[in-house]
């Protein structure tokens, strides 16, 4: 019996090494999807598909698609829940639909991940993964062995990745301020201005001030980034190196700023975060993801994922509360509280040490 249940354990543990080691097929077939634009022909047609009928629109019917690969790709997204499909009682062809996860695969909606499917499935952002054993062996950023560069230098140089990287952080941007204003009026209310450290072009603030007008807005972010933004009624552009200094305001909002960076970088930003706000009622706002070693939730394993994407396009980390805790007493903040909102990331307001 002992032997039986030990032969079962080492099949399943091999099946699910072949899982993982393929797991990459799952991203590929989704790339596919959103790039032949199957939910969107889906949901301009108001209601399920046929294959045959997918087909005819891929590329304005311009084409004519393989239906037995397509068929094959569908067949996985399915499996994973991406689409669902229905058997017709009449024993018609299959119909092919939507569900809660395609929905998220519609280009033109105000709720969308097209982006960055796009932006994180490309071979430039897939390069620096085949290099983190030489990262740990050696130390250094797995994007700069792999192009030689980081990736804001590569993005400066070549204006379709460029393009391609800020679309994809502008799509998640978007949601995730839609959930802030929703989810944290309490903790804008009693503000009468607000720095957004980082802001780029000045989404985040724009609509903070825009629902709590009595704020006095301030985008800071370098130079050459503030100088595209268009104007906002109640917000100015302020650029400058937030290493050096941060414009003073009653509060300092950092959406996901801090994971970009290692914790004694992390440190100095938030020791001029607290020299830009008052000791008394000042508070330093961080919209990040607070990784949980044995969480259930249904954001949690997302987490160490971007943990790994981390080190793959960036120099910076997710962290856990206790690490968060750490940077933050560094950075002359003993006080803080988390507060949970319905995002990947979570609020950490902060408070000043005397």
């Amino acid at each position: 019996m002992e032997r039986i249940e030990l032969d079962e354990a080492m099949l399943q543990g091999q099946a699910e090494i072949w899982r993982y080691l393929y797991s990459f097929a799952d991203s590929m077939a989704l790339k596919c999807a959103v790039e032949l634009r199957i939910a969107d022909i889906i949901h301009s047609n108001g209601g399920p598909l046929t294959l045959s009928q997918i087909a005819s629109c891929i590329n304005g019917g311009l084409t004519s698609p393989d239906i037995t690969t397509l068929a094959r790709i569908m067949r996985l997204l399915i499996r994973r829940k991406i689409f669902t499909v229905h058997h017709p009682s009449d024993g018609g062809d299959l119909l092919y639909d939507l569900t809660h996860s395609s929905r998220w695969l519609l280009h033109d909606s105000e709720q969308t991940l097209v982006p960055m499917v796009l932006m994180e499935n490309h071979p430039l952002q897939m390069a620096p993964w085949h290099y983190f054993s030489q990262c740990v062996k050696e130390g250094g950023f797995a994007f700069k062995k792999a192009h030689g560069c980081e990736i804001w230098d590569l993005a400066s140089r070549n204006p379709d990745f460029n393009k391609l990287f800020n679309d994809g952080l502008a799509c998640t941007s978007k949601f995730l301020t839609s959930v802030i204003l929703s989810s944290y009026k309490q903790g804008l209310s009693s503000i009468g201005s607000l720095v957004d450290v980082g802001g780029g072009t000045g989404g985040l603030i724009s609509e903070i001030v825009k629902k709590h007008p009595h704020i006095k807005g301030i985008n800071f972010d370098l130079p050459h980034v503030v100088s595209t933004a268009p104007t906002y009624d109640g917000v100015s552009h302020i650029g400058g190196d937030l290493f050096h200094a941060i414009p003073n305001a009653d509060a300092v909002i950092l959406k996901w700023i801090l994971h970009c960076w290692g914790d004694e970088d992390c440190i100095k930003i938030l020791r001029n975060c607290k020299k830009a706000i008052p000791r008394e009622n000042g508070k330093v706002i961080i919209v990040e993801i607070i990784l949980k070693e044995d969480g259930s939730g249904v954001f949690d394993e997302i987490g160490f994922l971007l943990d790994l994407v981390m080190i793959a396009h960036a120099n910076g980390k997710e962290r856990t509360e206790a690490e968060w805790k750490k940077i933050l007493e560094g950075g002359g903040f003993s006080h803080y509280k988390i507060i949970n909102i319905p995002a990947l990331a979570s609020i950490i307001e902060a408070y000043p040490d005397a």
